[in-house]
């Protein structure tokens, strides 16, 4: 007979236990990714103080105005770019990259990549 194990699913599983180790601190605070089938969201967290200090993502009227804001490659390296922009007007320069439990592949990547060009330190 099969156990119940919940309702978490794959990736919030894989999240819980990445999060054991990765902690974002006011030196360097975290950059955490959430990716729904249409938008991409990137927050910075302070988790000793239990604060998100920036966000974005790609339902923002700036990066609508780049074109088509929906699941897509083009849109989460700008949501990057706009993250990173925004952490090194608040004098972030470093970060701890968490993928949310998904894989650092296509859009979590460009994310990822979007916030390097905009000069944060991984």
């Amino acid at each position: 007979m099969a156990t119940i194990r919940g309702n978490l699913t794959g990736r919030e599983r894989r999240h819980r236990r990445v999060r054991r180790y990765v902690r974002g601190t006011p030196e360097r605070p975290r950059l955490c990714v959430f990716r729904s089938l249409r938008y991409i969201y990137a927050q910075i967290v302070d988790d000793e103080n239990g604060r998100t200090l920036i966000a974005a993502d790609s339902r923002e009227p700036e990066l609508l105005a780049n074109g088509d804001p929906r699941g897509n490659v083009a849109a989460a390296r700008a949501v990057g770019k706009v993250i990173g922009e925004r952490a090194k007007a608040a004098g972030i320069g470093q970060i701890v990259f968490d993928r949310g439990g998904y894989i650092y592949h296509g859009r979590v990547r460009a994310v990822a990549e979007g916030a390097r060009e905009a000069g944060l330190e991984f």
